[in-house]
């Protein structure tokens, strides 16, 4: 994909729509309602996995044939809907019971009925539409958790209304109330009654929202209205997210969906939302777009986009992740439905302002934004995880960057295994050679103070309390941490870690100081700022694939040894690309805490 002037970018994306759909065929069982990728490594059931195959690539089908778009195998997904919703049919998908997967996947197929009927309900015969209206409207009151999962009963009603299949909306109102009630300041949303606030604002809360909006726009106006002015309101301070080639900041769970990160940016279009012009957003939209697919790592070789992030990497996924739930990424299609002489279309494609802030605090989230040589960091300080897998490094990390991403652990023992960047992890251990750490896993009492800092206060163990403060200084962060013990602890901080492939260019490791540089010239440094004896600087090669982007990276760490009592290590973190790498050679800022 290169970077297009006008309505060529439309062809673009429905090719990679299609070469995505056409991949999936020859997996799809003979009724068609069963697409198996692979091994199920999800907690819910093969047939529920299998449906996720079937299902998901609707999000992007879809919006290609309500816009005109040709795809040659859509009688294999009117055969399948036919046959999923059969009781008597060997690929039947079964109901929900409890909180299901099923009921997930319930909202693509009433989004597809509802954006292209014509292709998957006109083929039904009389017999065959009653049982799939059935089987769906069984999803109108089906069991969820309190989050964004009250809009997979919404996108199957507005697909029961435009088939003509008659159904109680009052269950739909009901849960568009509850969905309100997460509304926060400056357009964003939690994930329910939580602390979580991630991609799924974008990718579910407004993205259905907006959905929602377009289609409904006239029954419900006035939530219409406030869905859209949201969103709008969002989209003024989520572009930050993403950095000059395109990517996002890699942030929170279910990053195995990739672009559809994305995604946010076609729902305001489909919308008509007018926050920011056509051309920024069908820059920001396709730029996300092109950078995941040149980045052929996401995909096998024959075409399947794989669990992982930057490459295949089983370590990214969820307990919730099957080999098919990839494909929500093609919620990134969704523009395909807008003609192409929408706006949108019609538009050149803009670079994101040359005059934005190089920070930006936004409360909700917890996040600090720093922009700085084209590249995104992020600085946490309040959101917390302790249910996903990984949850503490997905969410509760000092840094996270859109040049070199985060770690996940790779094992229990050792800091090689714990892939410890953007952390500070304390051990208990006697003895020399500390085995087991403990990292920040939960914020308490976070806040942002006046010059943009970031403050909260976490707790290792019972008796050790830390209250850190991460201040933007791009393209440097600063990091303070107050430590008040009774126990002796062994401490080791990371910054960021770097590819070393195929070997880091550059070491430094000494007194106060570590970095290494990648063989592409990106630097990761951190300087120690304390008033006290230097830490020890070290570059570790950590296990392989416990980085979302690259396979295998090293990290700049300060360690040190720690008495009961109080205590405060400070450090200056840079994470730069090769026109920002010379920021080493420079005294770092001061501490501010």
């Amino acid at each position: 994909m290169a970077a297009d002037s006008g309505a060529g970018a439309r062809d673009e994306m429905l090719a990679y729509a299609r070469e995505l759909a056409d991949a999936l065929t020859p997996y799809a069982g003979p009724g068609g309602a069963r697409i198996r990728l692979g091994v199920n490594i999800a907690h819910h059931d093969d047939t529920a996995a299998d449906l996720e195959g079937y299902a998901r690539p609707l999000w992007g089908l879809a919006p290609l044939a309500a816009g005109g778009g040709d795809f040659a195998h859509w009688d294999l997904w009117a055969r399948g809907l036919a046959a999923g919703t059969d009781p008597a049919h060997p690929e039947y998908w079964g109901v929900p019971e409890g909180i299901d997967q099923r009921t997930v996947e319930s909202a693509a197929l009433g989004f597809a009925l509802a954006l292209a009927p014509e292709r998957l309900w006109d083929p039904l015969s009389g017999a065959e539409k009653d049982r799939a209206g059935a089987w769906l409207a069984r999803f109108l009151d089906a069991l969820t958790p309190d989050n964004n999962w009250n809009f997979f009963p919404v996108m199957v009603s507005l697909g029961l209304d435009r088939v003509g299949y008659a159904h109680d909306r009052d269950a739909r109102h009901a849960r568009l109330d509850r969905l309100e009630t997460y509304a926060l300041q400056d357009g964003w949303y939690s994930d329910g009654p939580t602390e979580q606030r991630d991609y799924y604002i974008p990718w579910a809360m407004h993205f259905y929202g907006l959905i929602y909006a377009a289609l409904a726009g006239d029954d419900d106006p006035a939530r219409s209205a406030r869905f859209r002015q949201r969103a709008g309101d969002f989209a003024l301070g989520f572009r930050h997210w993403f950095a000059a080639d395109g990517s996002a900041v890699p942030y929170g769970r279910s990053l195995t969906y990739r672009f559809a990160q994305g995604s946010f940016w076609g729902a305001l279009a489909y919308a008509d939302v007018d926050a920011l012009p056509a051309g920024e957003v069908k820059g920001l939209l396709m730029r996300h777009l092109r950078w995941w697919r040149d980045r052929s790592a996401a995909t096998s070789p024959g075409g399947l986009l794989s669990i992982g992030y930057g490459y295949p990497q089983p370590a990214v996924a969820e307990q919730y992740n099957g080999p098919a739930s990839p494909y929500w990424a093609m919620k990134a299609f969704l523009p395909l439905a807008l003609p192409a002489s929408h706006p949108l279309w019609a538009a050149q494609e803009r670079p994101q302002p040359a005059d934005l802030p190089g920070t930006l605090v936004q409360p909700p989230a917890g996040a600090a934004l720093m922009r700085s040589g084209g590249d995104v960091t992020l600085l946490s300080s309040r959101q917390h995880n302790t249910w996903a897998r990984g949850g503490s490094a997905k969410y509760a990390k000092f840094a996270y960057s859109t040049r070199f991403g985060f770690s996940l652990p790779a094992g229990e023992l050792g800091l090689l295994h714990g892939a410890y960047d953007s952390v500070l992890a304390l051990s208990d251990d006697a003895g020399d050679e500390p085995v087991h750490f403990r990292v920040r896993e939960t914020c308490h009492d976070p806040a942002v103070e006046e010059d943009g800092t970031l403050r909260s206060t976490w707790h290792p163990w019972a008796d050790v309390e830390i209250t850190t403060w991460l201040t933007p200084a791009a393209p440097w962060h600063l990091r303070t941490h107050r430590i008040r013990t009774a126990r002796a602890l062994h401490t080791a901080e990371g910054g960021f870690a770097v590819s070393r492939e195929p070997g880091t260019a550059a070491r430094e490791e000494g007194a106060g100081r570590a970095m290494a540089t990648g063989a592409a010239g990106d630097l990761s440094g951190l300087a120690d700022l304390g008033a006290g004896p230097a830490r020890e600087g070290q570059v570790l090669e950590l296990l392989p694939g416990t980085n979302v982007l690259t396979p295998r990276t090293a990290l700049p760490t300060l360690l040190t040894r720690l008495p009961p009592g109080e205590h405060w290590l400070r450090c200056a973190v840079l994470g730069a690309g090769p026109e920002q790498a010379a920021a080493w050679k420079t005294a770092p800022p001061e501490p501010r805490h």
